[in-house]
């Protein structure tokens, strides 16, 4: 994965662009044909978990009781967001602090950091693969943070204080991603030993979003509709301000974040992995005109020697498999050469029946 060679446009940044307070925003940028309808404030939101209850062995009816909302967030839903996660409160706001101060680094500072010529990881944009493709209104900082023999030079280069609290926070995220990843296995039926020889080694990468405030918010996207390749994200909203939206039953929902809590969502990879039980759910972020937004999402993928298909456990003669098994790495190299679009990427893995009667 370290290995893929990526052709992306170099684009300006975003937040520079905002700094130049423009009435009229560049034609890049401009999406017309994006649906902007939004659920109303009274639709139903994202479940939410309690990962103590859903750990603790002492009471089992509560146990179950969680388990089975997991379940159900996971199958209906492909959101949640979590509470009681057991990731400390100082790592966290330590590592909000970094990410604000990096953003407002010069952008000379910034561009230190920025991605070389074929790579993903740096600051800069991911996906952009034509001249002609529309841009999201945001700057990012991508990189790949575990295990260790993946991360980039840029990462040694990172000054410390960003370095030592990126390094404390994804310890921490992968600890909960592992956790959450098991109980969704669980909620299965699938053999622990399998999810963990699937994700426990896997690729973590990390993105660190930035959606300057922008003067016609209806006209752009901040992050286009898509949705993760990972296993699990894991998703820090960095200050108050909202933007991420969900696509369910064909509207989009606003998601509202609760105070200590990270919003979590199901990827490609581990709906495959649950022969489409759990599904990965289209996903984009919206801007402000009156504030700036920051998030940072981590992300846990699977092992990049291993072979990425539908558990054996769920995939038998009675309930097929629903995706073909492919390489990890292979996988990956995929999704980092093309465009962004939607669950574009997730249904060319589909079995159709034209593979059936092939076979």
């Amino acid at each position: 994965m370290g290995e893929i060679e990526v052709k992306y446009m170099k684009v300006p940044s975003v937040q520079e662009l905002a700094k130049k307070k423009l009435v009229t925003i560049p034609s890049r940028y401009v999406r017309d044909y994006q649906d902007r309808s939004i659920a109303t404030s009274n639709y139903k939101q994202v479940p939410v978990i309690d990962m103590q209850r859903l750990i603790n062995s002492n009471d089992h009816d509560s146990m179950n009781l969680e388990q089975n909302k997991l379940h159900f967030a996971a199958k209906d839903w492909g959101f949640f967001q979590v509470l009681n996660h057991g990731v400390g409160c100082s790592v966290v706001e330590k590592m909000k602090h970094e990410t604000q101060k990096f953003f407002d680094l010069p952008l000379e500072e910034k561009k230190k950091f920025e991605q070389p010529s074929g790579d993903t990881d740096g600051f800069g944009q991911l996906f952009v693969v034509s001249d002609e493709q529309k841009l999201d209104w945001a700057d990012l900082f991508y990189l790949k943070t575990a295990p260790t023999y993946l991360r980039k030079p840029i990462f040694s280069k990172l000054y410390l204080s960003l370095r030592e609290t990126i390094e404390e926070y994804t310890d921490e995220i992968k600890t909960l991603s592992m956790k959450v990843l098991e109980m969704l296995g669980k909620a299965l039926g699938i053999d622990e030993k399998e999810v963990k020889s699937l994700f426990e080694e896997g690729m973590q990468s990390m993105k660190m979003n930035y959606y300057p405030l922008c003067p016609q918010p209806d006209k752009v996207m901040g992050l286009t509709p898509h949705s993760d390749t990972t296993g699990l994200t894991i998703l820090l909203q960095v200050n108050e301000t909202q933007g991420l939206q969900i696509r369910k039953d064909g509207i989009w929902i606003p998601i509202e974040p609760i105070p200590n809590a990270f919003i979590v969502n199901v990827g490609d990879a581990f709906e495959i992995f649950s022969n489409g039980i759990y599904k990965s759910i289209e996903h984009r972020s919206v801007v402000s005109s009156k504030k700036e937004r920051i998030s940072v999402a981590t992300f846990q993928s699977p092992r990049l020697d291993g072979i990425l298909g539908p558990s054996s456990s769920l995939a038998t003669v009675h309930n097929p498999p629903k995706f073909k098994k492919i390489g990890v790495s292979e996988y990956y190299k995929g999704f980092f050469t093309r465009e962004l679009v939607g669950k574009s990427y997730v249904d060319t893995m589909r079995i159709t029946n034209e593979d059936n009667l092939k076979n």
